[in-house]
């Protein structure tokens, strides 16, 4: 009998039990937890099993600011994802870390595919868009504030539950017969200052900071305590003081006191559809966001919220394309449709609205198209977004200052104008920073 040698035995063993071919891994870091891990987990399952190359490894890794943190700490080990989640508040954070970053336009073009921006909802495109028309990084999650609404209490306030107020001065008028009803909360907001400023702002077509809301410039500075600012603070105290309007915390805090039916209305995220869906006992609405019609051009379009998908620099060029691919999966309008209808998130391009349209998602579900319908118009140099330096600590301090106005410590207008202020040592201090 022949002798094989063990080398040859185990190369022999080592054929037999390998795959048929070489897949590439694209580590794809994410903040998503819930349902919502389940459908970025998905999301991967789908693209790895529609092409045989590529495999996207989805990893929890904690909060946007914990992965962040822990996404520039791997880039300075040189071991970091393909794919890093960022929420919107860090895009010009991302802008401004110099080669760290490779522009989605630029990783598309290259793997041969063509980026047509007139396919994209214009507000969300936008927002992720350099000057030149590169597009920076991919729209995964993209929301938008819209008016929350519990249609049974409407019904015993006595008030039409297929009306519900469209500007601020019927909102309040609403608040005040709900209370008389009996509800102890007649309104609520989640994220206080992306709801009652930044797109309020961009809803009023008013300016919330200068050099058009940071897209032309980190020299921007903020404004957000014009007469019209200050106006909507003060009516949102004199609220509080009736009992009309009630805080309940920073973030999403204001979310559970609405599914719970305790709260009747709450200015909050487009992606609370899926949690109210699942949790609400009630018939609930979704309206948009209320305005003053006494402002000429309103309403303009609301401002985009949710994160978008960066792509880290440092990689083979051979990954790249493999991130290009799945790119090019996740913005098939079947998959964005059916991304949309689950999660409450925008479709980011037109095709997947019209998609959704067709198939009678909005008509089964009234209101679930307010959002897009509030993002699709088009955006004007005010209304485009907000894109500033340290924006997460801005934001940090704007609660802060509007707390001391729903617990009657400050005025709306000193409040704001010390908010300004402050925030815009925060922009100072990033633009030292990043010169040049």
């Amino acid at each position: 009998m022949k002798f094989i040698k063990p080398f040859a035995l185990a190369t022999m063993a080592a054929a037999l039990h390998a795959p048929a071919w070489a897949q590439t891994e694209i580590q794809w870091w994410h903040s998503m937890t819930g349902g919502l891990n389940d459908w970025v987990v998905d999301l991967a399952n789908g693209f790895n099993a529609s092409q045989k190359d590529y495999k996207v490894v989805p990893t929890y890794k904690g909060s946007y600011d914990e992965s962040m943190t822990a996404s520039i700490a791997a880039f300075r080990a040189g071991n970091a994802p393909h794919i890093l989640q960022v929420y919107e508040v860090g895009t010009a954070t991302m802008m401004a870390a110099k080669g760290a970053v490779v522009p989605v336009g630029k990783v598309m073009q290259d793997a041969g595919y063509k980026f047509d921006a007139s396919a994209y909802i214009p507000a969300v495109v936008g927002y992720y868009t350099a000057p030149n028309g590169q597009m920076l990084s991919f729209p995964l999650n993209s929301s938008t504030t819209v008016l929350n609404y519990n249609k049974d209490l409407f019904r015993k306030a006595g008030l039409d539950p297929n009306k519900p107020p469209q500007t601020w001065p019927e909102l309040v008028s609403a608040a005040a017969k709900l209370k008389a009803s009996g509800v102890e909360c007649p309104f609520t907001t989640s994220w206080q200052s992306w709801t009652q400023l930044e797109s309020f702002s961009t809803w009023h077509n008013t300016l919330f900071a200068t050099q058009n809301n940071g897209f032309g410039g980190t020299n921007a500075r903020l404004a957000f305590n014009s007469p019209l600012h200050v106006r909507h603070i003060e009516n949102l105290a004199n609220m509080a003081k009736q009992g009309l309007f009630q805080y309940r915390g920073r973030g999403n805090k204001g979310d559970a006191p609405f599914y719970s039916g305790e709260c009747a209305m709450a200015t909050a995220s487009s992606s609370t559809y899926a949690s109210i869906k699942k949790n609400a006992k009630f018939d609930f609405g979704i309206a948009p966001l209320p305005h003053y019609p006494d402002v000429p051009g309103t309403p303009q379009n609301t401002i985009i919220g949710g994160a978008s998908l960066w792509v880290m620099s440092g990689k083979p060029a051979a990954d790249y394309k493999g991130v290009a691919a799945f790119f090019n999966y996740l913005t098939n309008p079947e998959v964005q449709a059916k991304s949309h209808q689950r999660t409450g998130y925008l479709p980011i391009t037109m095709a997947a609205f019209q998609l959704t349209e067709k198939e009678g998602f909005y008509k089964q579900n009234p209101g679930t198209d307010t959002a897009v319908n509030q993002m699709v118009r088009k955006t004007t140099d005010k209304s485009r977004g907000v894109r500033l330096g340290n924006f997460n600590q801005i934001r940090a301090i704007m609660d802060e200052e509007l707390e001391h106005v729903w617990a009657g410590k400050k005025s709306a207008k000193e409040a704001l104008d010390t908010a300004v202020k402050r925030g815009n040592e925060q922009l100072e201090r990033f633009e030292r920073a990043n010169k040049g």
